[in-house]
């Protein structure tokens, strides 16, 4: 198969490198024979026709000039000017080589270089018909000028011998130059695998329903995907940011991990930038210390919903096979406090105190059926409340109940009509759960014992309800405990209060966080779903 000049295999910036050393060498050579012959300083050159040989230095000289113009600007393709040089160097190389008179001149190896680099561009058959022409015209000049008396016959063996070495030249610069060529394919077909491989990976990592990022050995973000920038933060959490500036509490855990020198302890949750995720993160090292590490972010409120299934069904035999024991004694003591208030000789104090039987009996009642409820997973009667209005009849009926001042309570509320969709009785108990905890574990200040919170979150727009009080708070390592059933505090209780509650948000769409309180104490927040977005 024959084969023809393509410069679309060979590397163009290469090919216009070799055209621009080729230029210098056809401005040099002329410069330099015609210093040399103006001198006198090289016996032969030029002798035998010296106007032939001051013009065609000329016009090499002219022509190497143009060619530098035409290969800077671009004027025409590599494959142009490189048929075109090796024409004018064959011509222009022969009337030098015979105006010196011949072989004897040593000119012959003006050749060389002409013959190597245009080898070096041109297909393996072109570039040994290029030498064989150059063989030919030397051969041919030596011919004519033995014909003429002024060579002898031994100028033969010299142009044989140099004749063989531009097909030497031409060859070996031939197989460089296909050797080259080998390679600069391969690497360019390495370079189109890996970027296809970076590609397919930064895809793969961007559509990941896992979050991770990579975070180097000065805290950077190097790498991160859609699902942890949204957890982050999507304004901030991009390559090149500060883990810091982004998410300070991701941070601590980083550092915490790395002291314990890659350690297996878990290291402490946080809120994500949405408010209403708690988010677990993980760390693996990549490569040796210090260095990149790679952070997984985990959805705690997926997690615990898979970790849990057991611990429901087990609350749901036990809640099924305990209601019936536990309605019946509510339900004598329930009947027996109507009976006591029905009585004509009972006063105003034993009244009060039948309410508080009869309304605590039925808050039992409706303790067991949520959990029932709740175990069985059973659908949710939301309705549209509005978060102050709902608020005030809750602490009335709290603080009668409990017998709280109602200045024990603070309450700011930013939004005055902020509605929410949520089971009336679900949210009865989960707040008052929240309340009374608050008020068991706190720290009375300036009279106020318990804080209650409206507002909506930002960005997400989602309205939350928090309840926060002061004190010591919850210790360390219990934090990520305390949403587990049958877990208790120092202060001991049944372990299902802040269980119950936060299943009981889950039902409702919405979700239960907790987060220390700067200056001591503990924020419980219920981040509620926008009603907006709920389906009819």
């Amino acid at each position: 198969m024959s084969q023809t000049f393509d410069r679309s295999d060979r590397d163009p910036a290469l090919s216009w490198r070799v055209l621009a050393v080729l230029n210098l060498y056809r401005v040099s050579v002329p410069l330099v024979l015609l210093g040399l012959y103006s001198l006198g300083g090289a016996r032969g050159i030029g002798v035998k026709s010296p106007q032939l040989f001051v013009g065609a230095c000329t016009i090499y000289l002219l022509f190497g000039l143009g060619s530098v113009i035409f290969v800077r600007r671009r004027l025409a393709t590599a494959t142009v000017q490189t048929i075109l040089q090796a024409s004018i160097d064959m011509v222009v190389l022969s009337a030098l080589f015979y105006a010196s008179g011949g072989i004897a001149s040593g000119l012959g190896i003006l050749f060389l270089l002409p013959v190597g680099g245009l080898a070096f561009l041109l297909p393996p058959r072109t570039a040994f018909f290029l030498a064989a022409i150059a063989a030919i015209a030397i051969l041919a000049d030596t011919t004519w000028l033995q014909l003429r008396g002024d060579a002898d016959a031994t100028s033969y063996a010299t142009a044989g011998l140099l004749g063989v070495v531009l097909f030497t030249i031409a060859a070996a610069a031939s197989f460089a130059a296909g050797r080259m060529r080998e390679s600069e394919n391969l690497v360019r077909q390495k370079d189109v695998d890996l970027a296809n491989l970076a590609e397919l990976s930064q895809y793969i990592v961007q559509h990941l329903r896992e979050s991770l990022l990579v975070v180097d050995a000065t805290d950077r973000i190097r790498l991160i995907n859609e699902s942890a920038a949204e957890i982050l933060g999507d304004n901030q959490a991009v390559p090149g940011a500060l883990v810091g500036e982004v998410s300070p509490r991701l941070l601590y855990s980083l550092s915490t991990w790395r002291q314990r020198e890659h350690g297996h302890d878990a290291p402490s949750s946080f809120v994500a930038a949405d408010g209403a995720r708690v988010i677990q993160p993980h760390f693996a090292p990549l490569g040796a210390a210090p260095g990149p590490t790679l952070i997984f972010l985990e959805d705690t409120s997926l997690l615990a919903e898979r970790v849990q299934q057991g611990k429901l069904a087990a609350l749901g035999r036990l809640s099924a096979s305990i209601a019936h024991e536990i309605r019946n004694p509510v339900g004598a003591m329930s009947h027996a406090g109507q009976l006591l208030a029905e009585s004509a000789n009972i006063g105003p104090d034993e009244r009060r105190l039948t309410d508080i039987i009869q309304s605590n009996s039925e808050r039992v009642s409706a303790i067991i059926n949520n959990v029932l409820q709740l175990s069985r997973r059973e659908a949710t009667k939301p309705t549209r409340l509005t978060l102050g209005d709902w608020l005030e009849d809750f602490l009335d009926e709290f603080c009668e109940t409990m017998q709280v001042r109602e200045t024990q309570i603070g309450i700011h509320e930013e939004d005055g009509d902020l509605e929410v969709r949520f089971d009336p009785s679900h949210l009865r108990q989960v707040v008052w759960n929240l309340c009374d905890n608050a008020m068991k574990y706190g720290e009375a200040r300036e009279g106020i014992s318990v804080e209650i919170n409206l507002d909506r979150l930002n960005p997400s727009n989602r309205p939350y309800l928090e309840v926060a009080n002061h004190g010591a708070g919850i210790e360390p390592h219990a934090i990520d405990r305390i949403f587990e059933p049958f877990f208790t505090g120092p202060k001991g209780g049944t372990g299902l209060g802040l269980f119950i509650a936060r299943e009981l948000c889950q039902l409702n769409r919405a979700i239960l966080l907790y987060e220390p309180r700067s200056g001591g104490g503990s924020i419980f927040r219920i981040v509620f779903s926008d009603p907006q977005r709920w389906e009819e």
